[in-house]
Order: C-alpha cells, then structure tokens, then sequence
C-alpha cells in the first residue's frame, strides 16, 4: 500500500492524482484530519485514514508493515519537529517498507530558518531506522504566481532578495517526483535535491509578467526592514512575515539558486518553466 499524508492540502492531492495514473486506487491510502475533505477519495476507491500530526494517539495503526509512506511536511512552523516526530514513530511501530519525506534544497547546508525544522526531521528520520528517502523540495514558482494579482495590480514584485536567483518548479513537478519514488525501486537511502532546471532572478520574473500582460511590472528591491513592515501591512503574521523575509536572505545568499537536475531526472521531463507557469497563472 501507498499511503500519503496531507493527502487534501496542495501538494498533496497532485501526489495522489499522479499515483492513481500509476496504480490503481485500491492500492492508495489517504491520511487525512478531516474525512470529509477527502469525501472525493474515498468516492474514488481510496482508503481514507483519519488522523492528526498534532495528536500521537490518532496515528496508531493509520501504517501497516510494507507500506510506502509519503510524510509531507506540516505547514504549522514552530510545531513542525513534534508533529512530524509523531509520524517517524508511527511508521517505525508499524515497520513501513519506506518513509519519504518532503524536505527543503540543501538539507544540512540550507541556513535559512525555515530549514531548521527540515534538518530536525531528517535527524529524526536518519534515526529511526527506517528506509527513506528524502525529497529536498526547492522552492515553488507559485510562491510568486500565487500572488500575480497583487503585482499586476501594484505593477510590481517587492521583494529583499537583492539579485539573487531561484531555480524554482512546480507543486506539480514536485508532486512527479515523490509519485517516482514511491512507485519505482531504487530510492532507498537517498536525497534528492530537487530544483528547476533553470535559475531566474526576481527581475527577470518581473520582465517576464510584463512580457506576457502587457502591463508594467518591476522589481522593487527592499531592505529586509521594509520587507518585513509590508508584509505585516499585508495582514501577514510576524513570525510568518519575518521567516518570508529570511528566506529572501537566503535567496540573495544563492541558497535556492542550485540546479542539480535531479528533479528533471526523476520525472523523466524538464521541469516546469517560468514562462509557461506565468502564462497559466495569467490565463486563470
């Protein structure tokens, strides 16, 4: 059995749409908080499982010996080391075949804070015993486009991430990836550090809205101060706002820049290009 954790949230339901094209659904399984979320799922063959990473208790018996598990990581930052940690113990309890977990580009070497709860979770992974494999997600082009209303609107992407470069992909891309490990042989062991083929810099992103818009887009360089005081204007919360901020750092630093080739590698296509992401978003 494969099953997915986080199987309703974003990434989540790529994973599962991309295995019911490999594997009949039958052989899914879903771990889910809320049922009726994943209603559609179990409508379509899937086992649903419902349990939280907040709450140990809840995940006893969601694993059986011999499952592939896919661990997508918690977006509650600050809770996420616990959460996850319930998982690993889960899964080692019920002896899964494999843990595969959604981690950040760089593992070890990644400075920015938003890492920390990654490198946490690849210890507790590395520790537990289990066969793994850790899928080092890079960043999501849809961290930009998710927003392209507010930059067609302002006629601009702020940002303090200097001249740095981000060798961004897809949810989708991403979603190819884990799909390839959990159903081909081989992974055991191993880290992928995954990342768009091509690394593009915030103006050039700029340039590329506007290109295919028609409508004036810049970038507009801030100081990490200034960063962060937008971003709280924005009805972001500090701690939120000011992770975003570092991550920026981290950008200009050249962190999320690396292009390893892994992902293009494992989804057997190239990733994702800027351009035809842009064109997407536009069209929605």
């Amino acid at each position: 059995m494969i099953v997915v954790t986080g199987a309703t949230g974003q990434l989540g339901r790529l994973v599962v749409e991309g295995l019911l094209e490999r594997v009949p659904a039958d052989q899914v399984a879903v771990v889910v908080r809320s049922a009726e979320k994943a209603a559609d799922l179990a409508a379509r063959g899937l086992q649903v499982r419902t349990a939280d990473y907040s709450r140990p208790e809840t995940l006893d018996g969601v694993f059986a010996a011999g499952d592939r598990v896919l661990l997508i990581s918690g977006s509650e930052i600050g809770q996420r080391v616990t959460q996850h940690q319930a998982v690993i113990d889960a899964a080692t309890k019920a002896g899964v075949a494999l843990l595969g977990y959604t981690s950040v580009l760089g593992g070890d070497l990644a400075t920015f804070g938003l890492a920390d709860e990654h490198h946490a979770t690849e210890a507790a992974i590395r520790a537990s015993g289990l066969p793994f494999v850790l899928l080092r997600n890079g960043w999501y082009t849809e961290n930009y486009t998710g927003t392209l209303g507010q930059t067609l609107e302002h006629g601009a992407v702020f940002a303090s991430a200097g001249e740095g470069r981000v060798a961004s992909a897809t949810r989708a891309d991403y979603a190819a990836a884990a799909v390839a490990v959990l159903t081909t042989d081989g992974h055991q062991n191993r880290a992928y550090e995954l990342s768009g083929d091509t690394a593009w810099s915030l103006a050039e992103y700029a340039a590329e809205v506007a290109a295919q818009s028609g409508r004036p887009v810049v970038y507009r360089e801030l100081t990490p101060e200034q960063h962060v005081e937008l971003l709280l204007g924005a009805g972001l919360p500090q701690p939120f706002a000011e992770t975003l901020v570092d991550v920026d750092a981290g950008i200009a630093r050249g962190e999320l820049a690396v292009a390893t080739g892994d992902l293009s590698r494992l989804i057997g296509r190239p990733t994702t290009a800027l351009a035809d992401t842009v064109r997407a978003a536009l069209q929605q």
